[in-house]
């Protein structure tokens, strides 16, 4: 699985959550870790405990791969399971998810991206139902989605006594539709909610100033 720009922008916007104490999470869950790459990016600016839950065999090994060659390595542990079948007595402060993308949509030939990239094994409502499983009381979960899908998974979210917290609107460049969105909930009722929005590129082609303040920890030459 390759490590996307969005993927990066999402372990960036969440590390930068826990380093600035707006959350604070000592047990964080990654449902659908691929290649660890949002665990590693949260471990580097917290002290947490991650769990990595990971239902493709290639993905899981490349997560145990990388975790292993970590400095972090004491604080991430990476689980080959179905996240719908998973059992832990912990409840975490914080999920964080990069889940399957496309509904109904074109399939790629390989399975395995397939089971990555689609959401016929793990529907929204199944994650949704996943998390609340595993959430503390006073936890917060945050997912990267399409922006396509943001309505349809806030509405699945509410009917699930979740409530957004925060919501971050993603574009390729100023004169791009947005194209993804990163959202935050909670379980506690509050009148607190922000959104805003992120452009990856200005107008030149370099990568915008908010995006480079995000992302300058984890990018070389930045």
């Amino acid at each position: 699985m390759k490590v996307c720009t969005d993927s990066c922008l999402f372990g960036a916007w969440i590390a930068n959550k826990i380093e600035n104490k707006v959350i604070d999470p000592q047990r964080i869950l990654d449902i659908g870790s691929g290649t660890g790459l949002l665990s590693l990016m949260i471990a580097q600016k917290s002290n947490s405990l991650i769990d990595a839950v990971e239902i493709d065999k290639e993905s899981f090994n490349q997560t145990v791969e990388n975790f292993n060659e970590s400095i972090y390595s004491s604080r991430l542990q990476a689980y080959l399971q179905d996240i719908k079948d998973w059992k832990s007595e912990i409840k975490y402060d914080l999920i964080i998810s990069n889940p399957p993308f496309f509904e109904n949509d074109l399939k790629a030939e390989k399975q395995n991206k397939n089971a990555a990239k689609h959401s016929d094994h793990l529907s929204f409502s199944e994650l949704i139902s996943s998390i609340k499983n595993n959430l503390s009381v006073n936890g917060n979960f945050a997912v990267l989605l399409p922006f396509h899908r943001n309505e349809y998974f806030k509405k699945l979210a509410v009917e699930n006594d979740f409530i957004l917290k925060e919501e971050l609107l993603v574009k390729q460049t100023a004169s791009h539709s947005y194209f993804r969105s990163i959202l935050l909930f909670d379980l506690s009722p509050s009148r607190s909610f922000s959104k805003r929005e992120i452009i990856i590129k200005d107008q030149t082609g370099k990568y915008a100033e908010d995006f480079k303040d995000l992302l300058k920890d984890y990018y070389l030459n930045l």
